[in-house]
């Protein structure tokens, strides 16, 4: 059995973590980039699917290509960002499975019915966004996910002629701590949960 995390790591990863949109001037570099995928390729999927795809997006150039997908209130904290992780999805996943998951012919359960491996390759795409943001917080780094972007464009954009699809974006950096807005609320767990 696992031992709970300290109260120190848990502070970095959840009650004192934050969404950051300001950042600062710090790069990131592609060998910070290379240990975080490192530790968010471990995180469960079903079936080992493993469909989730990063494009990290970090040069003046790719970010110009970028900022006309964006939403009007989104441009600033994305071109300020020293990273901006396109999390997308692989829309023939499956193709890997025979590596991924040789217990069974996993491949034959997605090849069979396009809306389920489409589901199922958004849903655990969306599920490596979230151990993206942990890992990204696990090793000192701010993130700022959203969803205020044209995903047509960025697949027109970027993945033109691919099987690769945009989920969402996440900017990942060195947050200004001094520009943070108060946390907003959050649900409890009577607003939310049942226990049956």
């Amino acid at each position: 059995m696992s031992e709970a995390l300290s109260a120190s790591a848990l502070a970095t990863l959840f009650t004192d973590a934050r969404t950051h949109s300001a950042w600062l001037d710090v790069p990131v570099s592609d060998d910070q980039l290379r240990d975080i995928y490192d530790m968010v390729r471990l995180g469960p999927t079903s079936a080992n699917c493993s469909p989730g795809r990063l494009l990290f997006v970090k040069t003046p150039a790719a970010k110009a290509r970028l900022k006309p997908a964006l939403l009007s209130g989104n441009v600033e904290k994305t071109m300020r960002a020293p990273v901006t992780a396109i999390v997308a999805w692989d829309h023939e996943f499956y193709e890997a499975l025979p590596q991924l998951f040789p217990y069974a012919d996993a491949r034959a359960w997605f090849t069979s019915s396009p809306a389920v491996a489409e589901e199922t390759a958004f849903r655990n795409s969306s599920l490596q966004a979230g151990y993206l943001i942990m890992a990204c917080r696990a090793l000192g780094l701010d993130t700022g996910p959203m969803s205020g972007f044209d995903r047509a464009a960025v697949d027109a954009e970027f993945f033109s002629g691919s099987t690769w699809k945009s989920n969402l974006l996440i900017n990942i950096g060195y947050g200004d701590t001094a520009r943070l807005h108060p946390r907003l609320p959050r649900l409890t767990f009577d607003d939310t949960c049942a226990i049956i």
